[in-house]
């Protein structure tokens, strides 16, 4: 039975490592970007962004699991993610996208805006470019800031990812569940926490290397 019940977590902890893998991919480099325009000085694009931002970090995830998928057909009278596994990924994936990006947006604009303006005043006296200046100036001091907060939102993305279960779609929590309707049995859902802790200690350590790889900006 130990066996059985590790091969089904392991199977349901796939694919909450796939939702949360790919949600980095996307949800890093769109958070970047969102950071970005909220310190646009140009308000049309400034201000909807933020007021984004503020309305995803002032409600529930699982609230926005649920609007994400279940509004399109309450909406529209079509289900446009479908009734499968597969569109209740991706409905879950685009909820995550959309919610760590506006987490991860926040972070980097307190990045940003924590480096001295004579730092790139400096740039410009050398005459580099506004991108020039960001790129190789700025960038991977915002990295060396960023890391510890940053660490911190995507550890507590593996714990999220558990909430992909309210819409039915795969996990290793809903893997957990499982046996207890078909086995009678509770403890593989305590054992779930297994697979967490395991790989929450292997992020752990990997972002304490790179904090000491940034060590040189100290």
């Amino acid at each position: 039975m130990f066996v059985e019940v590790t091969l089904s977590l392991l199977k349901g902890f796939l694919s909450t490592v796939e939702l949360f893998a790919l949600t980095l991919l996307f949800a890093l480099p769109l958070g970047l970007l969102i950071g970005l325009g909220e310190k646009s000085k140009i308000k049309v694009i400034s201000l909807p962004l933020k007021f984004i931002i503020w309305v995803i970090r002032g409600t529930p995830l699982m609230l926005q699991l649920l609007l994400i998928f279940y509004g399109p057909g309450i909406l529209f009278g079509y289900n446009v993610w479908g009734g499968n596994s597969l569109g209740r990924f991706v409905a879950a994936l685009v909820a995550f996208v959309i919610n760590y990006s506006c987490y991860f947006a926040e972070i980097y604009r307190g990045g940003i805006q924590s480096i001295p303006v004579g730092q790139y005043e400096a740039g410009e006296v050398l005459g580099m470019t506004h991108s020039q200046i960001f790129r190789k100036v700025v960038l991977l001091q915002v990295i060396k800031k960023i890391v510890p907060p940053m660490s911190n939102e995507i550890i507590t993305l593996v714990k999220d990812t558990s909430l992909a279960r309210v819409i039915s779609s795969y996990e290793i929590i809903w893997a957990g569940e499982s046996f207890i309707k078909s086995a009678g049995i509770i403890w593989p859902l305590f054992y779930t926490g297994v697979f967490y802790l395991v790989f929450s200690g292997l992020l752990t350590l990997l972002f304490n290397y790179i904090e000491k790889r940034l060590s040189y900006f100290r």
